[in-house]
């Protein structure tokens, strides 16, 4: 099954266009399965900063790549070390921002990573850790993608966490942005 469905991802990427602009929650499931990474920004609790907004990449994954993986859920690697993650501890409030310009669509098609043609999604929510009946889930989706996790140094108490969406905006054509449900976003395939 699973050559079955990396075969027809390949097949399919080869002939498949980006969802048409009035599917928007389509559009925002597409866009967060074809990236590997986004900008998290939470609100900082560091001496300093403390209450400021605070951005930073992390890798992620809804699941294996290909039309068989996606389940729509961001999930994250992280560990406690992470300044970020300490941010989090305080206040697990969160956005999450994916875009289309990490792929090679953007280029292709010459769109600057602002250009809303080059779509890009915006979450809002919370992070938390995953429970035991998920972590398996999580395991997969992130190590698929992201195979190099699996060596990271054990001492750092890395654990899964998956991203709690609560709001959605998708910018992917002109005229501003479109708001998506969490139940729409769920109920379609990228």
């Amino acid at each position: 099954l699973f050559l079955l469905c990396a075969a027809s991802g390949l097949l399919l990427a080869a002939v498949a266009a980006i969802p048409p602009p009035e599917e928007a929650a389509r559009m925002a499931r597409y866009v967060l399965h074809s990236c590997d990474w986004g900008a998290l920004a939470t609100l900082s609790a560091q001496e300093g900063l403390r209450g400021r907004p605070f951005a930073n990449i992390f890798s992620l994954s809804d699941g294996p790549p290909g039309p068989c993986g996606g389940s729509g859920v961001p999930y994250l690697y992280l560990t406690d070390m992470e300044i970020s993650v300490q941010d989090l501890e305080v206040n697990s409030n969160a956005s999450l921002t994916v875009s289309l310009a990490q792929t090679p669509y953007c280029r292709k098609h010459k769109y600057d990573p602002q250009n809303p043609l080059c779509a890009h999604i915006i979450f809002v929510g919370s992070i938390v850790k995953v429970n035991d009946s998920e972590a398996d889930i999580a395991k997969k989706a992130l190590f698929t993608r992201h195979p190099e996790m699996e060596s990271w140094p054990k001492d750092h108490n890395w654990f899964f966490a998956k991203f709690n969406i609560t709001n959605i905006w998708v910018l992917d054509y002109f005229g501003g942005l479109k708001i998506v449900t969490p139940e729409e976003y769920y109920s379609v395939k990228p």
